[in-house]
């Protein structure tokens, strides 16, 4: 069995997906304008050999509870939020090996001023540097970013497809491999001839000529990842996606999401392998079994019910204001007929269970148990085809110091997870050595890279994919060299 990758999971703000646990005494959340809290998570991931720190972010407020924000303001739900990419140079300088993954919109920049701004990080993380692409869901987003209102999911996604264009172009497109020869006597930094326009022109970006103003970095561009569920979202994914973040509710459910996304990948010409899928799943660890669960109900009675119903209906366009969140789901009757929350009470495992208590369970799979218990229930995602894991936190940076002092060792013992690091950059270290720095040839951004550039140097090598082949035979694979 393949080992799982591990993702910490956070954002630059104050309560991410566990709503009500900043008040805690045992969190460092309210810290999180503090570097130097930054620097010490990024050092204890680190340590307990995690493959990545991964930052979400939004660039509007959650303002369906109770029609207005009120509530995302008092929670501190993801309001205030800074930007994550600023805090990984910093992170990156005091670690050697974890990476950092970061999210942005595809309207929030140009897609000109960004692929500078992912070369500059990929080239000051020497390569440890990955981006999610997201298109945006709240519409406070999309006016304050000048669109008017949030646009129909099929122009976002539309627009995201050109704005990877552009993004391939510029960064796998522009510059050959030895354009810069740095030739000192000369006073010649760079061959003017090895540097070219990309003149792009689309629907969206109607003109942009080029050429990138960044030289290539370790990977020209970071690795790619991507969570859309959607139709669209889902062919988006199989055609650009490296990693894809995927909540199912059981193994069995992300079998099927895995097995249909690959298929699409494999359809458009990519080998399906090379994506690495990865579940949302939140651990309590405990010595014994009765202690994990102790910590479970400490968590609980913390938990803001208010804070789960503004975030799920933020994200979902939905009011739960109207909904006693302390009523039994099996008493809301009024709502059995209404699409959405409808599906969400036939959700619940028991009709007993508040509103509350389902929105809160509904935010990530939680696994409450002793390290072998943790261990069981990985194996059997892991068996399911997940490669990796992105956990959120209770309280940080203790839950993750939990997870890594307790579950960490039994899981490194099952070889579920890494003991040491592979070399090279975030792309080769996710496959433990059996993937390239660069795209591969079969993916878009490979593909540009081989049309643009033809066999201009070393930029037009095939590479192997993200999911390593040695990987998939059970294997330890080789680290690459550096």
């Amino acid at each position: 069995m393949p080992r799982l990758r591990f993702n910490a999971f956070s954002m630059n703000c104050v309560s991410h997906i566990h709503h009500g646990q900043w008040t805690r005494p045992d969190s460092r959340s309210v810290d999180y304008t503090d570097l130097d809290a930054w620097i010490e998570l990024a050092r204890l991931l680190e340590r307990g050999k995690f493959d990545a720190l991964f930052l979400a972010d939004v660039v509007g407020t959650y303002a369906a509870y109770g029609g207005n924000r009120d509530a995302a303001v008092e929670e501190g739900l993801q309001t205030p939020v800074n930007d994550p990419s600023l805090l990984i140079p910093a992170m990156a300088a005091a670690t050697e090996n974890l990476g950092f993954a970061f999210t942005q919109s595809v309207l929030q920049e140009q897609p000109f001023n960004f692929a500078r701004r992912l070369s500059t990080l990929d080239h000051l993380t020497k390569g440890r540097v990955g981006w999610n692409i997201v298109t945006s869901y709240l519409p406070d987003a999309a006016r304050n970013l000048g669109y008017g209102g949030l646009p129909s999911h099929e122009d976002r996604y539309r627009r995201a497809e050109e704005y990877m264009q552009v993004i391939y172009k510029l960064l796998e497109g522009s510059w050959e491999d030895d354009a810069v020869i740095r030739d000192t006597e000369r006073g010649i930094y760079a061959d003017p001839a090895k540097i070219h326009d990309i003149d792009h022109r689309g629907e969206f970006y109607p003109d942009v000529p080029g050429p990138h103003l960044a030289e290539p970095s370790p990977q020209r561009t970071p690795v790619l990842f991507q969570a859309g569920t959607s139709e669209w979202g889902r062919d988006f994914a199989a055609r650009n996606a490296e990693a894809i973040f995927i909540i199912a509710r059981t193994p069995d459910a992300a079998r099927i999401t895995i097995e249909d996304i690959r298929g699409r990948a494999e359809a458009l010409g990519r080998d399906g392998e090379d994506i690495v899928f990865f579940e949302g799943m939140s651990f309590i660890v405990g010595g014994t079994e009765a202690e994990a669960r102790a910590k479970a109900a400490e968590f609980d009675a913390t938990q803001s019910a208010r804070g789960y119903a503004a975030h799920m209906g933020g994200a979902m366009g939905v009011d739960f204001a109207a909904i006693g969140l302390d009523t039994p789901v099996g008493e809301i009757s009024e709502y059995n007929t209404q699409g959405i929350v409808k599906g969400l009470i036939d959700s619940a495992p028991d009709q007993t269970w508040t509103f509350g208590d389902l929105l809160a369970n509904r935010s990530m799979n939680r696994v409450v148990g002793t390290p072998e218990q943790i261990a069981d229930r990985l194996e059997e995602w892991a068996e399911a085809g997940v490669g990796g894991i992105n956990m959120p936190y209770y309280v940080t940076p203790g839950s993750f110091a939990d997870f890594i002092d307790g579950a960490v060792p039994e899981l490194q013992r099952r070889g579920l997870m890494q003991s040491e690091y592979a070399e090279g950059t975030l792309r080769e270290k996710l496959a433990d050595g059996g993937a390239e720095a660069r795209l591969p040839g079969s993916h878009p951004g490979g593909r540009t890279r081989r049309e643009r550039l033809g066999g201009a140097g070393a930029a037009d090598r095939p590479a192997a994919g993200l999911a390593a082949r040695a990987a998939t035979s059970g294997a330890p694979a080789q680290p690459a060299a550096a």
